[in-house]
């Protein structure tokens, strides 16, 4: 069986087990959108019980939306408070399913983690007080590419990890199960026992595999009582136990366990006198931890290792990017700019005047639908309710990186100097705040945190010494870093990079090659950001490095040779859309 067919099949397990119970048997489902996760959808559909409700959370949905609040349209008819029901009270008993869970807003991910461990949903606010049941299965899919990520708390609740990355349309089979084994299950899962030992060997192979989290042999444990009652017994059989180390376990594992000739032979637990007969003679297989833990391990894919890094990897990148704020809200103060039609929820402003301009024409038509004996003075809709919209300006931050190593230092770095002072003059006209950052030697170094303050950034680039090696890949990280920091403040960054392109330093202190590969990975993660940069090719003759360079990170490439600091300037002021 090829290991796309294996996943399959493991998949039409958690497809059933979560049919079976969708609480205990959540699932995190990596895949793009296609044929593949199409049919386990249809699949996990088709075993779900008709009575058992399936609905869809959008990533962007509101939180009114999703926890329920006052019904402004229902409250301005009745005449008194109505409060409307959310998603999450609307799916008790039965299963959410989470499109692009790689993009849900932290502050949904705390609401649905709140529910999937207590069970319910609280509210406060508007006067009103709401508390309901909200107790579901939450299928998560995750479309990311590369870097993207369904958050760590989200994931760690979920219990069975599937990633179909591996699994192509000839390794589709056919359903193992039926609605009725599904059912059958159902009734039986009360009666399953897990004993003593299937607990232990769950909790063993999760401390061997590296898993800190104590959510995961608890769900392992679930999911083994599940495939136990799937599988139409009462007693957890080894089977079960494996099943729920592959589903559950090996999908969390952060290491691989040691091999036998790691480990010391002095350890070999001894065979114990009074021991049933029946054990001894499996004990030429092992222990039950080493079988769950063989079945956990042959799960685990090949190159754990260096998924691993780069999940660390896009995790570090990810929670920068979280909080640069690149999906912020519209703004709730500052100039008023006309209304929008909406749903007045917390932090919007309810512009009246404009709801009842909205409402007015429609009265007579309204008054003489409603029942009789009912009156009303006022009849609002909820497509009559208008927000009011503002306009505020963000702040600029230009952030200058300037090459200050011995081939820039003996070229131009007193024009580079010189058109940087001048457009520090600029970014002080306009009330916009400045940073610099050299690079030389051995790394670079953030002479000037983001300020207006003209006399301090003047200084601070007087004083910069020339010289040394040309650490390009540190000087763009360290750009990058601090632009998602301004970022993140609400401000809008841009990177000026001055320099030659002749990177030959790298940050562990490699040579020329390692050094310029290093630069084009730094500035392809740059590009990602989406951060406007403008690299200024400070060599008297323009170089194809500095080109390829500034278009690995999706910049605006300024080539002058021989230019004084004024045309420097004027050059830079235009390419940023300044001029």
């Amino acid at each position: 069986m090829s290991d796309g067919a294996a996943i399959w099949a493991d998949a039409m397990i958690a497809a059933a087990l979560a049919a079976i119970d969708p609480g205990a048997a959540s699932v995190l489902l990596r895949a793009g959108a296609g044929p593949v996760r199409e049919q386990w959808l249809d699949l996990l559909r088709e075993l779900i019980s008709s009575t058992t409700a399936v609905r869809k959370l959008p990533p962007s949905i509101s939180e009114d939306r999703l926890l329920g609040g006052l019904d402004l349209a229902a409250t301005l008819q009745a005449g008194r408070p109505v409060m409307q029901r959310g998603l999450l009270a609307e799916a008790d008993g039965g299963v959410l399913i989470a499109v692009m869970a790689e993009r849900i807003a932290p502050s949904t991910i705390a609401h649905l983690t709140a529910a999937l461990d207590t069970g319910s949903i609280s509210i406060e606010r508007d006067g009103l007080s709401l508390r309901a049941p909200a107790r579901f299965g939450l299928i998560a899919l995750d479309e990311g590419i590369d870097d993207e990520r369904v958050s760590p708390a989200l994931a760690d609740r979920l219990a069975c990890h599937l990633d179909f990355g591996a699994v192509a349309r000839a390794d589709l089979g056919e359903s193992l199960f039926k609605s009725t084994d599904i059912a059958a299950a159902r009734e039986l899962l009360p009666q399953v026992r897990l004993s003593d030992a299937a607990i232990a060997a769950l909790t063993t192979t999760a401390v061997v595999l590296g898993i800190d989290s104590l959510r995961a042999p608890l769900l392992a444990c679930r999911v083994a009582r599940i495939a136990a009652a799937l599988d139409g017994g009462t007693d957890v059989a080894e089977s079960h136990i494996a099943c729920a180390a592959r589903l559950v376990l090996a999908p969390r594992a952060t290491r691989l366990p040691a091999t036998e000739d790691d480990a010391d032979s002095n350890d070999a637990p001894e065979p114990r006198d009074d021991q049933p007969e029946s054990e001894e003679d499996h004990s030429n297989d092992g222990p039950l931890e080493d079988r769950v833990l063989e079945a956990a391990q042959a799960a685990i894919p090949a190159d754990l290792l260096k998924r691993l890094q780069d999940e660390r990897a896009a995790r570090t990148r990810a929670s920068s990017a979280g909080r640069q704020g690149t999906a912020q809200k519209a703004p709730q103060r500052g100039r008023p700019i006309g209304s929008r039609r909406g749903e007045w929820r917390a932090g919007a402003r309810l512009n009246v005047l404009e709801t009842l301009r909205a409402a007015a024409p429609w009265q007579p038509l309204r008054r003489r639908t409603q029942p009789a004996g009912k009156s009303s003075r006022l009849i609002v809709h909820k497509d009559d309710i208008r927000i009011t919209r503002f306009k505020q300006r963000s702040g600029t931050t230009t952030i200058f990186v300037v090459d200050a190593s011995g081939s820039s230092a003996l070229q131009r770095l007193a024009e580079v100097k010189g058109a940087v002072e001048l457009l520090l003059a600029e970014c002080y006209v306009r009330r916009d705040e400045v940073a610099l950052i050299a690079f030389r030697g051995k790394g670079a170094e953030l002479l000037l945190p983001p300020t207006r303050s003209l006399t301090r950034a003047k200084r601070s680039l007087a004083g910069l010494p020339g010289g040394g090696g040309t650490p390009l890949s540190a000087a763009i990280f360290a750009a990058t870093e601090l632009a998602l920091a301004v970022k993140a403040k609400g401000q809008a960054p841009t990177i000026v990079l001055m320099t030659d392109g002749r990177a030959n330093v790298a940050r562990d202190g490699g040579g020329r090659s390692e050094a310029e590969a290093e630069a084009l990975v730094a500035a392809k993660q740059l590009a990602l950001t989406g951060i406007p940069v403008v690299l200024v090719d400070s060599s008297p003759r323009p170089q194809d490095k500095a080109a390829r360079l500034a278009g690995a990170m999706q910049a605006r490439y300024v080539a002058l040779p021989h230019a004084d600091a004024a045309r420097l300037s004027q050059a830079i002021m235009a390419q940023a859309g300044r001029g």
